[in-house]
């Protein structure tokens, strides 16, 4: 753990924006607290606070492929990946293939666990807490699979169904990429993938679920909320 404790966390909304940006500056922010750490292993006279982000963003249609995925996954070739104005980015995150896309909410947490925990398991189920209190002001039963990363809804049944996807990376203790939650999205995109390259289950949306499209801005300030409750920290705004 760190000898200085830092339990703020900048927020910032990204709006929409592309993918590949979007990874660079999560990088860009990872890159400062590293420097940040070398620091203050080299200099314990003079410790300096490393930092913590919550970014959002909303991504124009992209496909991402995790180290352990398999290309496979991915149904589409180049030609219907022009037709339907999507784009193939292979990234540095665990798990397999996912969709990004409008009407879904990304969130890229960049924090320093030695702020928080040394757990990455811990990490991420509570993540998977952020959207399970986020979605149950809804009405929305959300659900672990054992064995599996994400949020679902029923469990063990043959319509089990998944309305988050989580991936992460975790370099020093500084976390990267993080979870996505399908709000309002295009789920027809997801017909040209096997999603996390699981072939025998859904994927759905709030809006699938609820039968009615959600208010987007709300859903974000509800997961601002959870945040900050289930990692006891306090968002701020540069």
């Amino acid at each position: 753990m760190n000898a200085l404790i830092n339990k703020k966390v900048n927020f910032q909304d990204l709006g929409i924006k592309d993918y590949q940006p979007s990874w660079d500056y999560q990088e860009e922010l990872l890159k400062q607290n590293l420097d940040i750490k070398i620091h203050n292993r080299e200099h314990p006279e003079n410790l300096k606070e490393t930092n913590n982000h919550l970014l959002f963003v909303e991504h124009p249609h992209v496909y991402t492929l995790g180290k352990s995925g398999h290309e496979s996954n991915l149904l589409a070739n180049e030609n219907k990946l022009k037709e339907i104005q999507a784009t193939y980015v292979k990234v540095n995150r665990g798990g397999d293939i996912t969709y990004h896309g409008f009407g879904q909410i990304v969130g890229y947490p960049i924090l320093d666990l030695e702020n928080f925990y040394t757990d990455i398991h811990r990490y991420m189920r509570d993540l998977e807490e952020v959207i399970i209190r986020t979605i149950a002001e809804y009405g929305l039963k959300g659900e672990r699979s054992p064995g599996e990363t994400g949020v679902w809804f029923d469990v063990g049944k043959p319509y089990a169904r998944k309305i988050c996807a989580l991936g992460v990376k975790a370099s020093r203790w500084v976390t990267i990429h993080g979870f996505a939650l399908n709000v309002n999205t295009d789920m027809r995109y997801f017909d040209y993938i096997i999603p996390c390259g699981i072939s025998d289950k859904q994927v759905t949306s709030m809006k699938r679920e609820l039968e009615t499209e959600v208010d987007y801005e709300e859903v974000k300030e509800k997961i601002k909320k959870h945040f900050a409750d289930v990692f006891g920290c306090e968002l701020f705004y540069k």
